[in-house]
């Protein structure tokens, strides 16, 4: 196969305008499936998660789930969108080979919700609007693993396996109007209404949004217009993206890609495409089908959905603290600058450094701990900050421990270090290790007069007015004490007994 002709960057915007839609999938974390009363724990052993209605067996009838019609409602409030009062499912038909009844219960032309938007904020600060078209309900698909080949997938494959646990689990697809005027901010633009979307679902508390378990999903559809021309191009839909960073790129590479294309003077292809994680590319898959392809019909097996505007009411008055409403609130309450709270988000720590204050900690010393040494163990352990062996109140205990004086900063990082290796609750690891500091006032002063009669030569330059000098006999002091003592109440005795 020959390499496609990569164009630039710089010149693809230069000369082409980007058109952009996103269409995200994700599993709500219902404990039944989407028609039937299956579990829907992630990870149980293949097929054991099964049952005549989701095995698509003769004689079957599926029941709609409340709980992910509840979900996907509040989705579609949160997204500004208006909750249709009357809605069907379809039948979606094509080849599905992970799908045992070989088609695909879902809302075609009547959606749960529509006409929604999600104002997203790019990395300067700036907002930029998405338009949401609909948000619709339908079941997930089963799972394949090919087996043999060397890519994981079906090309080169000795066989395939089949395992239907996933097959019915509650999905909500959400689908963006055609994005315009986003030229070389397409790929930021895309990322950030990605990771919008996640931070909202997630607050929702409707799903975990793992997109390296699957729970989320996004497929990317790109095509490019020549510069200014209103044109609209053909488009490629890159399927299944399972990262933050990994939608930026598609939208990056399929720029290029097509740019080459079209410059070449081919014509794009409108078909689906797979992206190839490790070389941020993507690779042609099928045609892209139609909506008459799919021969849509209602579903005869289900009846409508008419939630009543009392039900809808009642749904909107759960919605949380939105999660660009709480970063706003945050900020003001702990005196951030943007950079200071987008760092905080990036990293991962914003929930974790308000549980430490919820849990009693001042959010300055809980934003330390969390954004610095806990951080670097987070990197060395190779473990996102959140799966870290240490809870908010854990941390909490620690900076009590320290403003109390039973703690100074070595020896709480050495009691953090005792949690994190599984030994127990901060206090258990200060007992157990005998870390509390040394509060004796005579052991103390015994130690200072120690170190100062073994430097007489520092003491005269204490005496002599040079002060800065008294750090030579507190490091000694602390030497001594195997770091246990309080160094500002070591420096205070130094002085002290120095003088004299």
């Amino acid at each position: 196969m020959t390499a496609p002709t990569l164009v630039e960057f710089d010149e693809v915007v230069e000369r082409f305008d980007p058109m952009l839609g996103l269409e995200v999938h994700v599993e709500l974390n219902t404990q039944t499936k989407m028609f039937c009363g299956c579990p829907t724990t992630f990870g149980a052993e293949p097929n054991t998660q099964v049952c005549p209605t989701c095995l698509g067996l003769p004689g079957s009838l599926p029941v709609v789930n409340r709980a992910a019609v509840e979900s996907a409602m509040r989705i579609g409030l949160a997204l500004n969108c208006d909750i249709a009062p009357w809605g069907r499912f379809a039948r979606k038909n094509y080849f599905y080979p992970d799908m045992p009844k070989n088609f695909q219960t879902s809302q075609y032309d009547e959606p749960i919700a529509v006409n929604g938007h999600l104002d997203v904020v790019l990395d300067d600060g700036s907002t930029f609007r998405v338009e949401i078209e609909r948000a619709h309900m339908e079941e997930d698909t089963g799972k394949s693993l090919h087996v043999g080949g060397a890519t994981g997938r079906i090309h080169g494959a000795e066989y395939s396996l089949l395992d239907y646990n996933r097959a019915g689990v509650p999905l909500i697809e959400i689908v963006t109007k055609m994005i315009p005027g986003t030229r070389e901010r397409a790929p930021e633009v895309a990322r950030a209404y990605v990771t919008a979307l996640r931070d909202l679902i997630k607050a929702l508390g409707v799903s975990d949004v793992r997109m390296d378990q699957g729970s989320m999903r996004c497929d990317v559809n790109l095509s490019l217009s020549p510069r200014d021309s209103g044109v609209l191009g053909t488009r490629s839909e890159t399927k299944n993206v399972n990262s933050l960073r990994s939608v930026e790129r598609a939208v990056r590479y399929e720029m290029s890609r097509q740019a080459g294309v079209l410059l070449g003077g081919g014509t794009v292809v409108q078909e689906t495409r797979h992206f190839e994680e490790q070389s941020g590319s993507t690779r042609a898959g099928r045609r892209k089908e139609t909506s008459e392809d799919y021969r849509y019909f209602p579903e005869p097996d289900l009846v409508p959905i008419a939630p009543p505007a009392e039900w809808v009411d009642e749904l909107r008055g759960t919605l949380p603290e939105l999660p660009w409403q709480r970063r706003a609130r945050l900020q003001a309450d702990w005196s951030l600058t943007n950079e200071e709270l987008r760092d905080l988000v990036n990293a991962g720590a914003l929930d974790l450094i308000e549980a430490t204050v919820a849990a009693g900690a001042p959010a300055g010393e809980a934003r330390s701990w969390w954004v610095a040494y806990l951080t670097q163990q987070a990197n060395s352990q190779g473990v996102p900050l959140d799966e870290l062996p240490i809870t908010p109140e854990q941390v909490a205990r620690v900076i009590a421990l320290v403003a109390s004086g039973e703690l100074n900063n070595k020896l709480a990082r050495q009691v953090v270090d005792g949690v994190l290796a599984g030994e127990g609750s901060p206090d258990d690891v200060v007992a157990a290790r005998g870390l509390a500091v040394v509060s004796d006032e005579g052991e103390l002063i015994a130690a200072v007069d120690e170190a100062l009669a073994a430097q007489p030569d520092v003491v005269e330059k204490i005496r002599g007015g040079k002060v800065q000098a008294a750090g030579a006999i507190v490091g000694a002091v602390m030497k001594a004490t195997g770091g246990k003592a309080d160094a500002k109440r070591v420096r205070e005795l130094i002085l002290e007994r120095s003088a004299g």
